[in-house]
């Protein structure tokens, strides 16, 4: 018999869920979400995924747990994590560690978590600075910040925050970087790699220069030893839409892949997140789940994994929909962006040629 190691992980990952949650012989998952939550029916389970030309990459496929930050807050990490290993997620990235009404949780139970339902952390979102002294930061509290990535096992651990702490001047973000590049050596210390994570405004333009970009600024000037980028595709064709001029209207188009293929090694980390075109929206993009825009991740994927010199498990890929607890913009609910999702990104092919 052939030896499917994808196989094999789905069969330990069901044994470790049963022994966690000691869930009598039929009794499903949806079951017991459904005694404590009143949002959307739970979608039914990921089938296993079939064939060896699949695009995603074995083993990175993720979700950003703020895309679920409704469940995570009512029912708790344990039930939300149950879900996700069902629909054969393989990692998680946090934006948080605590879970609202679900009661108080720590670090070693949410490590034991992930375990128990065979998945990994690979990476959390903390703030970057706050007018707060006593805030959760890179800028206020370095150290526990570490550990506790440390603790929970994670290989990254990075910012979603924009780096105009100073403001938007060339200066500004060259002093930004430097605090970068601090946070970089300190993650470095502790066998962990630091990361900025993106949205729209990083590809605008340096107010005291605007022939600048101030992206470009923040690559130029941080280590790429000690500093790693998360590309957040949506947000990326999002400011291709925005700041495809500048501000005194002369041209200034940009490709968001080509950023990735200079420099394939910078970005471990991707953020999956879909849109579908509309002008009629300031942004240029309507969200929604994977598979339902105009954003062409069949493309994106099989560019960066073809990149010469790029191993495709290099990389992780973690979906994400900022409004996927907001009833009037996805009534089907977080936990269906989060099997939608899943479904698309396994289902893509490699194409023939």
């Amino acid at each position: 018999m052939t030896h499917d190691p994808e196989r094999t992980r789905d069969l330990a990952r069901t044994l470790a869920r049963r022994r966690f949650l000691g869930v009598a012989a039929g009794t499903t998952a949806a079951a017991l979400l459904g005694a404590h939550t009143a949002t959307a029916a739970v979608p039914a389970a990921v089938p296993a995924p079939q064939g060896h030309r699949r695009l995603l990459p074995p083993g990175r496929l993720g979700i950003q747990l703020y895309t679920l930050r409704d469940q995570t807050g009512s029912l708790g990490f344990a039930r939300v994590f149950e879900e996700l290993a069902r629909y054969h997620y393989d990692e998680v990235e946090f934006a948080g560690y605590t879970q609202g009404s679900a009661g108080p949780i720590n670090l070693a139970q949410l490590k034991r978590l992930l375990r128990d339902n065979g998945l990994r952390g690979v990476g959390s979102h903390v703030g970057y600075s706050s007018t707060d002294p006593n805030a959760y930061t890179f800028a206020t509290n370095l150290t526990q910040v570490l550990d506790d990535a440390e603790a929970l096992g994670l290989p990254y651990v990075g910012t979603p925050s924009s780096p105009n702490r100073y403001g938007d001047t060339v200066d500004a973000w060259k002093r930004a970087a430097e605090e970068f590049n601090t946070y970089g050596a300190a993650a470095r210390a502790r066998g962990l790699r630091f990361y900025h994570h993106n949205h729209a405004e990083e590809f605008s333009f340096a107010t005291d220069d605007p022939r600048i970009r101030l992206y470009d600024v923040l690559l130029a000037e941080t280590d790429p030893d000690l500093v790693f980028l998360e590309m957040d595709i949506f947000w990326a064709y999002v400011a291709q839409y925005r700041f495809s001029r500048r501000p005194d209207d002369t041209p200034a188009p940009f490709e968001p892949l080509d950023y990735v293929l200079k420099a394939p090694n910078r970005y471990p980390l991707f953020h999956v997140k879909d849109g579908e075109h509309d002008t009629a929206e300031q942004d240029g993009y309507r969200m929604v789940d994977v598979g339902d825009g105009d954003i062409d991740y069949r493309r994106f994927l099989a560019t960066v994994n073809r990149r010469k010199g790029c191993d495709p498990r290099d990389h992780h890929w973690i979906v994400e929909r900022d409004d996927a607890v907001d009833p009037a913009a996805n009534p089907a609910g977080s936990l269906s962006t989060a099997e939608r999702s899943a479904r698309h990104l396994r289902g893509l092919r490699r194409q023939e040629h």
